[in-house]
């Protein structure tokens, strides 16, 4: 059991940062930007040729961060802005070519074989039945760690006051001499370090590859939506609840269901998992388990 618990914790540390940051964009500019799972794999890759470059990874992770950061606020001003200027839906289907165009790089660039970050070989910590690398440690340590910053961010500064009376209503913002575009760049560059990092944690506990975005996109989008799109903080919820929903899917024997002793589902059971949750969230729940938006009449 205690195992089943640090399995749930490493997947949902798998989708946290980049559901959060899809939320936390939606917020503000009300579109889902399918693009931003690729920044997490950009991430990722530039981490890794900077770390072969001669870097250390502490140093190329944070570069990554930054450079991903930039790179999503400069295609929001000269890409996604512009579509959303004709209509949100014109803007999610450029948003899923830019993602294409991404895939396409990746597979030019750096190739179909999957990549690893040069560390360390080292043993796995074992306690009380449980089984978990250092690397996975870090991995959960640097999510939490984001998260945890983020909020502080959110809550506890005069930016995150300002995000948050942008998010709510941007003309009344506007009018109290809150910067909007200057706290909707800021955003946007936050986004996109929080999906690099995401990206980055994720590579460190096994391989990174061209795919990784989109393998990403269907979970990432279902714990969005279940936390409230829009809800940045309710999106680390929604990554918890899918996480346990398909651990549980791909952990548990079903022997008895089929009159064996032991059946247990593929692994590749846990993406329909995630588009069940996705079509049942909005059929039952539109607005997610948090809603993010407060309607006057």
């Amino acid at each position: 059991m205690l195992q089943f618990f640090v399995d749930v914790i490493l997947r949902t540390v798998d989708l946290a940062l980049i559901a959060v940051a899809l939320s936390c964009v939606y917020s503000l500019i009300r579109f889902p930007n399918i693009a931003l799972v690729q920044y997490a794999t950009a991430g990722a890759l530039i981490a890794l040729g900077l770390q072969t470059l001669g870097l250390p990874l502490y140093l190329a992770i944070v570069l990554s961060c930054v450079i991903t950061g930039l790179m999503a606020v400069v295609l929001s001003v000269l890409i996604f802005e512009k579509l959303l200027d004709t209509s949100p839906p014109l803007a999610m289907v450029g948003s899923l070519a830019v993602s294409m165009i991404f895939t396409a790089v990746f597979l030019v660039t750096v190739g179909p074989r999957p990549k690893r970050f040069d560390l360390e070989i080292m043993a796995p910590v074992r306690w009380a039945g449980v089984s978990i690398t250092p690397m996975q440690l870090v991995s959960v340590g640097l999510t939490m760690g984001a998260i945890l910053l983020f909020a502080l961010l959110l809550f506890r500064t005069g930016l995150g006051r300002s995000m948050r009376a942008t998010s709510t209503n941007r003309v009344l913002a506007e009018a109290t001499g809150i910067p909007t575009r200057k706290v909707i760049n800021g955003v946007i560059v936050l986004s996109g370090i929080l999906a690099a990092l995401g990206g980055i944690s994720i590579s460190l506990k096994g391989e990174m590859g061209a795919q990784l975005g989109f393998d990403l996109l269907l979970p990432i989008f279902a714990a969005a939506i279940l936390g409230g799109l829009g809800n940045a903080l309710g999106a680390a919820l929604g990554a918890f609840t899918i996480a346990l929903a398909e651990t549980f899917v791909t952990n548990v024997n079903f022997g008895w269901v089929v009159s064996q002793d032991f059946y247990f589902l593929p692994a590749s059971f846990a993406t329909i998992v995630s588009f069940g949750l996705l079509v049942l969230i909005l059929l039952f729940r539109p607005h997610g388990l948090l809603v993010s938006e407060v309607k006057r009449v």
